[in-house]
């Protein structure tokens, strides 16, 4: 029975002919009354099982859930995505990162830090602190940096990628000055610095090799070494050529202030080496030897010896300046400070005179007064990148940590 609106009984609607309906509690709703014995007769199905209420509730409840795992597994998806793609915000990339901590503890801009004393052999940070991004964070916490560098002394503007490793970050070494590697890139050298990707491993390899004994923990500077992509066959020798980008300030000069001005770095010359590869490997080879006052020395992998490039045309004079070749027998002459060259060449390199003409270089003035040199030739090695890395843990970074300071106080 139901109410009305108003408060009155009625009998609730049932169509014409069929009997009244049981009341709540009685057979389900839409069975005709039986007044029998409800239990079915043997060997049938018992009347209750009949009753199904919950099998469409079942089935919701299951399209409910299918579908909230499916949301759930496409949002798995899409991050996944985005964080491959480094799409925001399942990236750190472009994040602010900052090298600069006081001496104390804490956070603070390079150059906001207490004088060390006069006798210290370490740098702290000049400033003025760059603006540097995050290119990429490795295993260990560590970033891969980037900022643009307004050269002031060559006049030139470019990216620098730069990295610290983890013991920087070490309060052991709060004090502590570390020796900086600028490390150079073959081929155009432009808009990238290939090291500073981390499928070629030099970070972690520096990482591992110190972890070992064999190397110093080296800051890396990875600037651009071109003004512009050599796709037509120009390329700058990282040398000052008149009428061209200064690119020989700028690997020697403006890139290591960079470094000055943000990191705690080694004050003498024994903290600065080159490493690169390739005419990278010319240009680190001929920056130590045409600046042993501040660089003392280079791995140099599959290296150009003498330069080359067309735009040396009707500057003969410059161009001599810039020959690795001139730079050693002068040192040699005037009796210069002691630098270390560390050659490493493939024996399968594409240039088939690139082992002759190293190997030449070192019989003419490797060992003799101040230059010092190594050579490790790598038994089916290529003229890539990805041969020199992991081949500098087994001679090369030796040759030159042992020679180098770092941490100092």
């Amino acid at each position: 029975m139901s109410y009305a609106p108003d408060g009155q009984q009625h009998q609730p609607y049932r169509p014409e002919g069929q009997p009244p309906q049981p009341p709540y509690g009685g057979q389900p709703y839409g069975r005709q009354q039986s007044y029998e014995d409800p239990r079915a007769p043997y060997g049938q199905e018992p009347w209750y099982e009949e009753q199904q209420p919950e099998r469409p509730r079942r089935s919701r409840v299951r399209r409910w859930v299918i579908a909230g795992a499916s949301v759930v597994a496409l949002a798995g998806v899409a991050a996944l995505v985005m964080s491959h793609f480094e799409i925001p915000p399942f990236t750190d990339k472009g994040a602010a990162v900052s090298f600069g901590k006081p001496v104390g503890g804490g956070e603070g801009k390079a150059g906001d830090t207490p004088k060390q004393p006069a006798n210290s052999k370490m740098l702290m940070p000049t400033g003025p602190a760059a603006e540097f991004k995050n290119s990429t964070t490795l295993p260990d916490g560590t970033h891969v940096a980037v900022t643009t560098l307004d050269g002031k002394k060559s006049g030139f503007k470019g990216k620098v990628w730069v990295w610290a490793p983890k013991e920087y970050n070490d309060p052991k070494f709060a004090k502590s000055g570390f020796p900086v590697m600028i490390a150079l890139p073959g081929g155009a050298g432009f808009p990238n610095n290939y090291w500073m990707g981390t499928d070629l491993g030099l970070q972690t390899s520096i990482s591992k090799w110190y972890a070992e004994g064999k190397s110093k923990p080296f800051i890396l500077a990875m600037p651009v070494l071109n003004p512009a992509p050599d796709d037509k066959g120009i390329y700058w020798d990282a040398s000052d050529i008149p009428g061209q980008p200064k690119m020989g300030t700028w690997l020697t000069e403006d890139v290591p202030d960079l470094m000055k001005a943000n990191f705690r770095t080694v004050k003498s010359r024994d903290g600065w080496a080159f490493m690169g590869s390739s005419t990278g490997g010319f240009a680190g080879l001929k920056a130590v030897l045409k600046h042993p006052d501040k660089f003392k020395a280079v791995i140099a992998s599959g290296p150009d010896i003498v330069p080359d490039s067309s735009l040396w045309k009707g500057h003969d004079k410059e161009k001599a300046e810039n020959n690795p070749e001139i730079l050693a027998k002068q040192l040699i002459d005037s009796k210069g400070p002691d630098v270390y060259l560390a050659f490493q060449v493939g024996d399968s390199e594409n240039n088939k005179k690139t082992l002759p003409d190293v190997q030449k270089f070192i019989a003419t003035f490797g060992n003799k007064g101040p230059v010092h040199t190594d050579l490790r030739v790598i038994k089916g090695g290529q003229h890539n990148a990805k041969t020199y890395v992991p081949n500098m843990g087994e001679g090369p970074i030796q040759f030159i940590s042992k020679v180098m300071e770092g941490p100092v106080e």
